[in-house]
Parts: structure tokens; C-alpha cells; sequence
């Protein structure tokens, strides 16, 4: 366990006994499970060349249960239980690279600086925190990239409009951070092309006040049933009390461990993961947020 900045702490996790962990690329995260908390996402951050290694670092966050279990009670040695990996923030080959980090947001972008410079790409990090000493790993990315902080402490915040109006040729922008700056990095590069700009969620995007929820059909193609999903009711929860298991982790639309694929049926998504592109295409959904925008969906299921 490492203090990375006032707040945020890493933990490299190993196999209980010994053996090698789990390939993952850049992008990928992990299920943290701690006995009596809910399940947590955590972005791996280290080496992906290591495999008797992965680390993850945790941002300490008011009343978090999780959080606060790992800044309070865990301690090297301990024995924890961690699922996965598993990667929804692909990091593509490209020439030239533009990251954006907010805080806690460094640690899926990290590895792609590590992997942006052994491929020979140039790569900058816009690096946003209240303070240089808030920044955690912003020595280590410095190692890989020409890094640029912007804190609001020293009056340098970033001007996310006017940085990205304009579209950078051969250019992959990849963020992460708190909701107000990918909300700001998204309106500012809506006339980028397509795929060109990609994020990372921790946290589910907000929803409109008094979004509707209305009920409608889901027929299950595989197992012949058919469902009804009542107001307030999730496809996901619905599946489970007809018997069905999926498999789920976050529930709030972050992590896609519960896709799945849409055989008919018009789907309005409410997950923080498919891109404009991957929602107009209409042929998976997340079975914890989203729901029908019409009166009947068809699942492969």
C-alpha cells in the first residue's frame, strides 16, 4: 500500500499463491470485493507487462463504504477477493494522443502512457487537480509524456472549450474524471469525428428529473419466456425473479458486465459506457439501467 497524494492510496494485489495473474491491456479494470461492502470498480494502473502484479489505486470519498474500508481497515497481507479483468476504455493504436485526467481519473490512462510511448506515439496528458501535490501519480506520468496540470489553486484551469475547439488530425483523445469535466470534454469535441473521443465513467452520467420509466415487454428469445418490466423495475432484476442469473456487478451502468445483445425492439440506453455510434447500432443494451423505448423488447437470452 502506497500514498500516491493526500487521499488516494494504491494497492498492489497479488495471487494468494503465488501464480501468475490475468493478462490485461490498458483500460482494463477490476471487481474489488470486501467482505460486508458492495462491489467496487477499480481501473488497473500499473504495468500490464507485470503478471505477478496488479495495482489499483482508491480515492478515499466521504461516507464511501468501500473507500473508507481500504483507507481505514485493510492493511498489507490481507485477503481480498478481486474478479476480472475486464476493459470497456480500449486503448487503440493511433499516432498522436491527447489524454485528459481529472484526479482519480489518471489511473486508466496511465498504462496507455506507458503503452503510447513504447508504441512511439506522441502523447500529452492535460492533467486537471486542485493542486500539483493533489495529483496522484503525476511524477510516474511525467515519465511517459509531456504533461500539462492544470489546477485551481494556482489559477490554471482548464479551458476545455477553446483547447478542443478545434479537431486534431490523427489525434485519439482519451478522458477520464469527475462528470463536470467529461460533460465539458464532450459538448467541446462534438464535431470531432466519430470515435475519435472516448471516456472512461466511474460514476453513472445524471439523469433528467423525472425521466420516465414505463413499463413494457421483454421476450426472451433462447428461453422462451416472456416478461413484463413494471415502472421502477430494471430488465436485470426482472430476468432474476423470472429465474434467470445474469451475471452484474456495478448495476449503475458503468462496467458492462451485464450486457446483452438485442435481437428487436428500440432500446432507450441509460448506461455511461456505449458511444453515440454503439447506441444508434441498437444491438446490445445494459440489462441494469436501460430500458424499451417502445412497448416490447426481444433479448438473446
Amino acid at each position: 500500500m502506497t500514498w500516491e497524494s493526500p487521499g488516494v492510496v494504491s494497492l498492489d494485489l497479488v495471487a494468494a499463491d503465488g501464480s501468475a495473474l490475468p493478462a490485461w491491456e490498458p483500460g482494463a479494470h477490476i471487481d474489488l470485493h470486501l467482505a460486508g461492502a458492495p462491489v467496487r470498480q477499480y481501473s488497473l494502473c500499473g504495468d500490464p507487462a507485470r503478471r505477478d502484479t496488479w495495482r489499483v489505486a482508491v480515492r478515499e470519498v466521504p461516507g464511501g463504504r468501500v473507500s473508507g474500508l481500504v483507507h481505514k481497515a485493510l492493511r498489507p497481507g490481507a485477503l481480498i477477493e478481486a474478479e476480472g479483468p475486464r476493459n470497456n476504455f480500449l486503448f487503440v493504436a493511433a499516432p498522436r494522443y491527447l489524454f485528459i485526467a481529472g484526479g482519480i481519473g489518471i489511473t486508466p490512462i496511465l498504462p496507455m502512457l506507458r503503452a503510447a510511448r513504447l508504441a512511439g506515439a506522441q502523447a500529452m496528458l492535460l492533467f486537471c487537480a486542485r493542486s500539483a501535490a493533489d495529483a496522484p501519480f503525476l511524477a510516474e506520468a511525467r515519465e511517459f509524456a509531456e504533461v500539462v496540470t492544470h489546477c485551481a489553486d494556482d489559477g490554471t484551469r482548464l479551458d476545455v472549450a477553446a483547447r478542443l475547439a478545434t479537431p486534431e488530425a490523427d489525434t485519439l483523445v482519451y478522458c477520464c474524471g469527475p462528470e463536470r469535466l467529461m460533460n465539458a470534454v464532450e459538448q467541446a469535441t462534438a464535431a470531432w469525428p466519430e470515435g475519435s473521443v472516448r471516456f472512461e465513467w466511474f460514476t453513472p452520467r445524471s439523469r433528467p428529473e423525472g425521466e420516465g420509466a414505463d413499463a413494457f415487454e421483454v421476450v426472451c428469445a433462447q428461453s422462451g419466456l416472456t416478461l413484463k418490466v413494471a415502472p421502477g423495475v430494471s430488465v436485470l432484476q426482472a430476468l432474476r425473479e423470472a429465474g434467470l442469473d445474469r451475471p452484474s456487478s456495478c448495476e449503475q451502468g458503468v462496467c458492462g458486465t451485464c450486457e446483452c445483445r438485442v435481437l428487436e425492439g428500440e432500446v432507450d440506453h441509460r448506461d455511461s459506457i456505449l458511444s453515440a455510434s454503439e447506441r444508434a447500432a441498437n444491438d446490445v443494451m445494459m440489462t441494469c439501467v436501460s430500458r424499451a423505448k417502445g412497448a416490447r423488447l426481444v433479448l438473446d437470452i
